[in-house]
């Protein structure tokens, strides 16, 4: 089923927004007018792609995120994509062509844990490269891939950057965990 663009914009927000959100807050993000906003809230949510746990908070459902174009994630997937990696397939982090840092991560957690430990310089050359979403494409997450490009796009810099991408990281990491920790329990 197609979506208009607008309700595109707000599906595509919550997702970015990767957490329950109120219509204020997905307004101010999409830049719409409130009460434009509340009303594709409510048809999105009619439609499935939006659920409401509690009046005037809105979350993204699987088939909200299945019409962004992304995969499910099973159990294999999250292992595959939060694996440690060998040292020719680890992110190595540089400053600029031919300055390398000597730093490197083996998995996604520990990307994560690095990115707030070397020089923004660095995390700014390879967001503009596309380095990053190399690396995610390359783990397999297409999801985190699409994330790193829309903060490229918002052209973020220095600590601001460094803050927006280890969070996005953080929260898939953790969502990651998440859908491993489940698999677990029902097996």
């Amino acid at each position: 089923m197609s979506i208009s663009p607008i309700k595109r914009l707000i599906i595509e927000t919550m997702w970015m927004l990767d957490k329950p959100a109120k219509t204020n807050e997905i307004a101010k993000e999409t830049g719409l007018a409130f009460r434009q906003v509340m009303m594709h809230l409510m048809g999105l949510t009619r439609m499935g792609y939006l659920e409401s746990p509690e009046k005037g908070i809105y979350v993204l459902t699987e088939k909200g995120k299945k019409t962004l174009g992304f995969p499910e994630i099973d159990n294999g997937k999250a292992a595959e994509i939060l694996a440690y990696l060998p040292i020719e397939k680890s992110f190595h982090f540089y400053v600029d062509i031919g300055k390398p840092l000597n730093i490197h991560a083996a998995s996604l957690q520990d990307f994560c844990d690095k990115i707030m430990k070397v020089d923004p310089t660095s995390i700014e050359f390879h967001i503009n490269r596309g380095d990053f979403e190399a690396w995610f494409m390359g783990l397999g997450d297409i999801e985190l891939a699409r994330k790193t490009l829309l903060i490229k796009e918002h052209k973020f810099f220095g600590e601001e950057l460094r803050q927006k991408l280890y969070e996005v990281v953080k929260s898939r990491c953790e969502e990651l965990a998440t859908i491993r920790k489940k698999a677990v329990a029902t097996n």
